[in-house]
């Protein structure tokens, strides 16, 4: 039996997490790390990992940076493996997950969808064939995500740049530019309202073509579904950094 640490279990996707891992044969909720500390019957939670006095066979963190920063800390003196779901990140706090990778498996992706990191392994693909377009992301989400861009446009752009020798660069703002649209930048734009779950589309402009690939994720247990997978295939991992890609 999985023994699950859920790090932010008392947020939107911590809860769905918990329902997930409840709902699972081979898992179960160990306990949870959140700032409204709590005790029940099936469960601890403590704003401080290192209350727990027993130690969980994997954490799944679905937080904040700072809260995910605070964590690794914990899973590295613990030799706990690690998932990290959440987004946002610094590139100092890349840097530090990735130092802390040396020590204990961290399993890291800004998206838990098989799907959206299938369409990631198809842009890859695909780009090369279309290196005279203009290239934009458009993603949309609900009006309480922090982030802008998503991680998960970040990581679409990522796999685009890979394909073509990392020549692009990103544009997050034309807002202060005057000038003409640069061939090698990726663009982004960022919409925010409702309840939307996550919506990407990666469009490439030609001169008298365009071609889109759209991603829509209709209900958050699909990064919950991802995250649990994420976590049974790191369990048997050695030290290091390991996403998606390593899963597929």
């Amino acid at each position: 039996m999985l023994r699950v640490l859920i790090s932010g279990i008392n947020g939107k996707m911590g809860q769905i997490v918990k329902n997930i891992v409840n709902k699972d044969l081979d898992s179960k909720v160990f306990g949870g790390i959140d700032i409204i500390e709590q005790s029940s019957e099936e469960y601890n939670v403590y704003s401080d990992p290192f209350k727990f006095e027993d130690i969980p066979d994997v954490i799944i963190d679905f937080s904040l940076p700072n809260a995910t920063m605070n964590l690794l800390d914990y899973a590295k003196k613990k030799r706990v493996p690690l998932v990290i779901a959440t987004t946002g990140f610094n590139e100092e706090q890349l840097k530090i997950i990735k130092d802390y990778s040396k020590y204990i498996p961290i399993f890291q992706s800004a998206n838990m969808s098989y799907e959206i990191n299938l369409l990631a392994h198809i842009l890859k693909q695909v780009t090369p064939l279309l290196d005279d377009s203009n290239i934009e992301i458009v993603e949309t989400h609900h009006n309480r995500k922090i982030d802008s861009p998503s991680g998960t446009a970040i990581l679409l752009a990522d796999k685009i740049n890979e394909s073509v020798d990392n020549k692009l660069f990103y544009e997050f703002n034309r807002h202060d530019k005057h000038e003409k649209r640069a061939k090698n930048e990726i663009g982004f734009s960022s919409i925010r309202g409702g309840n939307i779950v996550g919506e990407h589309s990666v469009l490439y402009f030609s001169e008298n073509e365009t071609l889109e690939f759209k991603h829509t994720a209709y209900d958050r247990s699909v990064f919950a579904k991802g995250a649990l997978k994420a976590a049974k295939f790191i369990i048997t991992k050695e030290s290091g950094l390991y996403n998606m890609d390593d899963l597929m």
